[in-house]
């Protein structure tokens, strides 16, 4: 597909790496069963392909229509079409370009609650030291709340265990050493996570250190087009984890697979920077590694079947369906998906059918917050499939997945590692 940006964006950086990306598509479709919105509405503008005709309208008129932002805003970057595209048109970075064009415009070109909460998107939820005692304050309100919002609010527990301190951390002691991002909103919704994650890998002689000092990802404010905000944030977290590496630490590990997807694409986002700070964003993005790929499940399964063998306790072992978040299946491009399902069968857990497992869940970020319906849609869809074989838990990798399957799911959302976490301190 051929395009000739407009004169007001000739000399663009941005219209000249959209120009570039668009001659990869040549309207062949493949893209448009993959693509869960237009698997929803079945409008040709609610897919990829009829998303990158709009998008290339905007390089040739030099602005954006509402019609351009309406089905750009309704694109969940699922990336589920890239994995379908036999040639391989990025279209997760050609719609990133599309947003940071639509954002260019005037800010009344969006209502006012729009604004509104995309603002508070930006500026709360990519905050930890802001987005953490919000979310203790709400749960502290919870019993009180009406239960639309209720929903909205984990518990404090969330129906864990009690017996024992879910958020224990053990001390830095095996030679081995890697450093967990943190992220935004996980810290305040599911902090167990990380504890649990620095539990198993300490026992597989790995310690795992908290990245306190690298913040957000950076990917929130990129997918709503505020690129300059996310630079500075990316830049930020690339001097603070090449200080982890020089340190000693071997890897950066992401246990919310949409922030490690972003992350591990920190040289692409720095590429036009200086070559010192796009050096260290390439050997930040290569040392990123989802938290399934650090764990070799034949060690596990040894580890597991050891602690059985020590406390002789009888295992019933836990029905589990998984669900691989789309930033995994087609973010990340590699078989961590696979390794997640590995892990679980190693630990002991019986994997239940579940039918179109690339089904995206609808969460996607911001997405279930400023699409609703939709997302909600997507969820009930993807809750089907899920049940259909009657698990006990849900496991996923995404702490935005997690949270969004929970407040509809009949059975516990869990991510994969607390449940491994469980067994083997069981």
């Amino acid at each position: 597909m051929h395009s000739k940006p407009a004169d007001s964006l000739a000399d663009s950086p941005l219209a000249q790496e959209a120009r570039d990306l668009l001659r990869s598509c040549v309207h062949c479709g493949f893209c448009l069963p993959a693509c869960p919105t237009y698997r929803l509405t079945g409008s040709e503008l609610d897919s990829p392909r009829g998303r990158i005709y709009l998008i290339k309208e905007m390089l040739e008129h030099g602005g954006a229509t509402a019609t351009a932002r309406t089905h750009l805003d309704r694109c969940l970057t699922c990336r589920a079409c890239e994995t379908a595209c036999p040639s391989g048109v990025q279209y997760g970075r050609l719609a990133d370009l599309g947003r940071e064009l639509i954002e260019r415009q005037p800010p009344s070109s969006r209502d006012p609650g729009t604004r509104l909460i995309r603002f508070a998107l930006a500026t709360v939820a990519t905050r930890r030291e802001l987005f953490t005692p919000l979310v203790r304050i709400g749960q502290a309100l919870r019993p009180a709340l009406p239960g639309a919002l209720k929903t909205t609010v984990p518990a404090k527990h969330d129906g864990r265990s009690t017996t024992r301190d879910v958020l224990a951390w053990p001390e830095a002691r095996h030679t081995r050493r890697m450093a967990v991002l943190e992220g935004c909103v996980q810290p305040g919704l599911a902090p167990q996570i990380n504890a649990a994650a620095a539990r198993v890998l300490d026992h597989l002689g790995v310690s795992l250190v908290a990245a306190r000092d690298v913040g957000c990802c950076g990917a929130m404010e990129h997918h709503l087009g505020r690129t300059d905000a996310a630079l500075d944030r990316v830049r930020c977290n690339v001097m603070a984890s090449e200080r982890l590496l020089d340190g000693g630490c071997e890897a950066i590990v992401s246990t919310a697979s949409g922030c490690g997807s972003f992350a591990r694409d920190y040289g692409h986002v720095l590429r036009h920077a200086d070559a010192a700070i796009a050096g260290a964003a390439a050997r930040v993005g290569a040392a990123t590694r989802d938290l399934c790929e650090v764990i070799d499940p034949a060690a596990l399964e040894h580890a597991v079947a050891a602690a059985r063998e020590a406390t002789r306790a009888t295992y019933e072992p836990v029905r589990v369906a998984w669900q691989a978040p789309c930033s995994l299946q087609h973010g990340q491009r590699s078989s961590t998906a696979g390794k997640v399902e590995a892990l679980l069968r190693a630990a002991g857990c019986v994997l239940v059918a579940t039918r179109h497992p690339t089904l995206c869940c609808g969460s996607a970020g911001t997405y279930s917050i400023l699409q609703p319906e939709l997302a909600r849609e997507l969820r009930t869809r993807k809750l089907d499939s899920l049940l259909g074989d009657q698990p006990a838990l849900i496991a996923t990798a995404n702490i935005g997945c997690l949270e969004h399957l929970r407040q509809a799911s009949a059975v516990p959302v869990r991510h994969w590692i607390e449940i491994v976490d469980s067994i083997l301190f069981a």
